[in-house]
């Protein structure tokens, strides 16, 4: 989804770079021969034309001619315009998403390493060493307005692709330095600076949404409130500086509109909530965006100074703003200066900007919204803009669904649905604009699809299963922030030895809706009131993530698990077959729960069934691991490291006993095996062997937690912590050098942050979505003596070619038999991710 915020991401940046290059680089040199002339001019015209391209919303063109301009001023030396112009190749290629490319224009233009890694998305390079490769190149070049203007620029794009505390480390740098220059006018750095801020508050305010653990969440709205107060007074300071233009000024003002209205919707959410404290900042946030309003009246004319295209963006942003207060009289503004963007968006013949105009009066006239909506599917249809489309779509399902136009709002919300995948899955890896608040804006589509799919008298069960695959698997993407991960849906798998009932468990707020694909292929589904489901899920997981686990009665676990089994199994008891495999699709609400501990008043699920959880019921094609395939890379922490005291690492850790007891074990149940232990098992070294060496087992005895917070969900090593998109990183290097990837991944010790509910999103999942056919893990932190016991059961079973799940169940069931080891804390750790086999 293209926030709000960002859609007029370039809209300051075109101004100034191509000012900058009209204005110095057309100067031309008194020494310049005849034809050095000529092509000065020639290039001149250029950068003129891909001006007028751009305001016209042409980037195509507009980045053409200024790559010819560019060429034209190389050929006769001329330094400023080859500067000027990359500048300007950069503006057109951000207006086409390719934020990337425009970065590393950029650093074509400061004459830095491309291969530096500065541009890289945040996966590949960690924020420190980018941030120490910008801060240097800064203080080994002489800082002229020009190229301040080029570091101004790459501060800009480094907000774009997500590099929100690096570019907020360079804009504050040259600010400092642009101080210091008298001919630099600073107000257009600090504007930036206050819109990076903005983007650290907006990203900390989704993150909110995402984190369940109640300390982390904490954390999270301190942050907020940090960075949306920095951001606020870094666009006081603009409208305050003489020196600023009245252009200027009016961005910042609009820009703390949006952030002043956005800050005190989560204030008046969050203070309802839980945080009485906050009261004090709503009321000053409030007070403030009344004369914030008056401000950007007052200098209304400066709209007429503004570009045709900025003047669109502009007077959008400005209008979803005015729509958002009480005042009727500011709401009428609102459609008009919404319809003074549409009249000039179709003067200029951009249909892009038609599109969005058409899309705010759909939201600003009541009455007329289906047809302003349908208006403006179809322009931005017509020039394929997926990513507006679906917003209308959705809307159009929204306004469908209110009507009780069923039929068209299904239609609607799966044209939504397919322009999401679309999006996420060519865009979303290199552009950060498109990585949306998820659980805001882009899983309510999903929900909604399903509600009413299954509303129907006859529901089309497939197509609910199908779309709660691709939900699953869209939120995924979404926690690693990823593209499109290649997975194999259950339904498509071939060669299976025999199928496997697959229950899928999906939370849709008042219903918790149970399907079932038994293994002749047939469909089930039970409604059940989530009330009493999600009751007993928080006794029973608030228990289980308790430290002295082992010393709560196993009969206060059973109240709960015996009344979820009674809720979700016994209704649909009859679909699955009396023994087998179980494989479990659960809804994050439910990705903590153990489903082997669920229990019918005689039995736990697990004595009669072996149990496997997927995530979006989509993995690797499943494969039996063979004798042959028993080599494993064992990787382990017997004592403390210097990664125990990692901020990201779970609090007060102890050495890990009896770990060279396991991987004694382990070494004795395997045909080959290279263990990495203590001061060995570093992060270098760990991605060394897994690139170098064809290990199907990969084995990871040592502290690690599951979080909701990616870069709290992390292994130790023995240097550091690494976190799920490092680790996700490593795992893909590895699945693809080898084509066999990882078979299984075994990952002993780990333990759930307190107060999540969603651990298979964390690195067992993740392992399973990168590559690792299937994944073992522990949902708390197990005693050793059982873990070492279960293990080497484990691995017996695997010897004699047992599938994995069946495996995983015979060493549960050995623990279960042990007087010493039958409570469930010892054993219903334990859970299986991915292949069953």
């Amino acid at each position: 989804m293209v926030k709000r915020r960002n859609w007029i991401k370039y809209l300051f940046l075109s101004i100034l770079g191509l000012f900058t290059v009209e204005s110095k680089a057309f100067i031309t040199p008194a020494y310049a021969s005849k034809k050095k002339v000529q092509k000065h001019h020639q290039a001149q015209l250029l950068i003129q034309r891909g001006k007028k391209y751009l305001d016209e919303g042409r980037a195509v063109e507009a980045l053409q001619n200024w790559k010819e301009a560019t060429k034209i001023y190389r050929q006769i030396h001329y330094e400023e315009g080859v500067t000027g112009s990359l500048i300007n190749q950069n503006l057109a290629l951000q207006a086409l998403g390719l934020n990337r490319q425009a970065c590393s224009i950029l650093l074509q233009a400061l004459n830095l390493d491309r291969d530096a890694k500065i541009c890289a998305i945040p996966l590949e390079q960690s924020d420190e060493s980018t941030t120490k490769l910008l801060t240097a190149a800064i203080d080994q070049q002489k800082l002229m307005p020009l190229n301040l203007l080029v570091w101004h620029n790459l501060g800009d794009v480094l907000r774009t692709i997500g590099k929100l505390d690096e570019s907020k480390i360079l804009l504050e740098k040259i600010l400092s330095n642009a101080k210091q220059m008298s001919s630099v006018e600073t107000s257009g750095i600090m504007l930036s600076l206050g819109n990076t801020e903005q983007a650290i508050y907006q990203q900390a305010r989704n993150k909110y949404y995402e984190i369940e653990e109640p300390v982390f969440k904490k954390e999270i709205v301190i942050l907020i409130q940090q960075e949306a107060l920095k951001s606020i007074d870094m666009y006081q300071q603009v409208y305050n500086t003489p020196e600023a233009s009245q252009v200027t000024q009016l961005l910042a003002q609009i820009h703390q509109l949006s952030l002043l209205l956005d800050f005190e919707k989560w204030l008046i959410a969050e203070s309802s909530v839980s945080n009485t404290q906050l009261a004090n900042t709503l009321a000053t946030i409030t007070q403030q965006i009344q004369p914030c309003v008056n401000l950007v009246l007052k200098n209304s004319s400066t709209f007429s100074q503004l570009s045709a295209i900025h003047s669109v963006y502009t007077k959008l942003n400005f209008a979803n703003s005015l729509n958002q207060l009480p005042d009727k009289q500011l709401h009428s503004l609102a459609i008009d200066y919404a319809s003074s963007a549409l009249q000039t968006a179709k003067i200029t013949k951009n249909e892009r900007l038609e599109s969005y105009s058409l899309g705010i009066l759909g939201k600003l006239k009541a009455g007329q919204s289906e047809k302003y909506f349908a208006e403006a599917l179809s322009l931005a249809q017509s020039i394929h803009a997926w990513d507006i489309s679906y917003q209308w779509q959705q809307e159009l399902g929204n306004l469908y669904n209110k009507q009780g136009k069923f039929k068209e709002a299904i239609k609607a919300y799966s044209a939504a649905i397919n322009n999401l995948s679309q999006l996420r899955d060519s865009l979303l890896a290199s552009n950060a604009d498109l990585q949306f608040s998820f659980s805001e804006k882009v899983e309510p589509v999903y929900r909604d699809y399903m509600r009413l799919l299954l509303a129907s008298p006859n529901p089309n069960l497939e197509q609910v299963i199908q779309t709660n695959e691709r939900l699953q698997i869209a939120e995924l993407e979404n926690f690693l922030k990823c593209g499109k991960l290649d997975l194999v849906a259950l339904n498509e798998l071939k060669n299976l030895p025999s199928a496997p009932a697959v229950i899928h468990i999906v939370d849709l707020g008042s219903l918790i809706e149970i399907l079932v694909q038994s293994p002749d292929k047939s469909l089930h589904h039970h409604s059940v009131d989530s009330k009493p489901v999600k009751e007993h899920i928080e006794n029973l997981l608030k228990n289980l993530q308790e430290k002295k686990l082992v010393n709560t009665e196993e009969s206060v676990l059973l109240q709960a698990s015996q009344a979820l089994y009674s809720l979700l199994i016994v209704p649909i008891k009859k679909y699955l077959p009396l023994s087998g495999t179980l494989v479990f699709t659960l809804d994050k609400s439910f990705q903590s729960l153990p489903m082997a501990l669920l229990h019918d008043g005689k039995d736990y699920l697990f004595q009669n069934y072996s149990i496997t959880a997927t995530l979006g019921s989509r993995v690797r094609q499943p494969k039996t691991l063979s004798k042959e395939q028993l080599k494993v890379l064992i990787a382990a922490l017997s004592k403390v490291s210097p990664s125990f005291n990692d901020p990201n690492a779970p609090k007060d850790l102890k050495a890990l006993p009896g770990v060279e007891q396991e991987v004694a074990d382990i070494k004795k149940q395997t045909t080959f095996s290279t263990t990495l232990l203590n001061e060995n098992f570093t992060s270098p070294r760990l991605e060394k062997e897994l690139s170098t060496v064809e290990f199907p087992i990969v084995h990871l005895t040592t502290h690690a937690q599951f979080s909701s917070d990616p870069q709290r969900t992390v292994i130790l090593a023995y240097e550091k912590a690494i976190n799920v998109l490092k680790f996700d990183r490593l795992l893909r290097n590895k699945t693809q050098a080898d084509a066999d990837g990882i078979e299984l991944l075994v990952l002993s010790a780990c333990q759930t942050a307190k107060g999540n509910k969603r651990s298979t999103l964390g690195i067992a999942g993740v392992a399973a979505q990168a590559g690792a056919r299937s994944t073992l893990a522990t949902l708390w932190l197990v005693d050793t003596d059982s873990t070492t016991q279960l293990m080497s059961e484990f691995y017996k079973e695997l010897r004699k070619g047992i599938p994995k799940a069946e495996a995983l169940r015979q060493a549960q069931l050995s623990l279960l038999s042990n007087p010493d080891y039958n409570h469930p804390y010892y054993w219903a750790a334990f859970v299986l991710v991915g292949s069953w086999l």
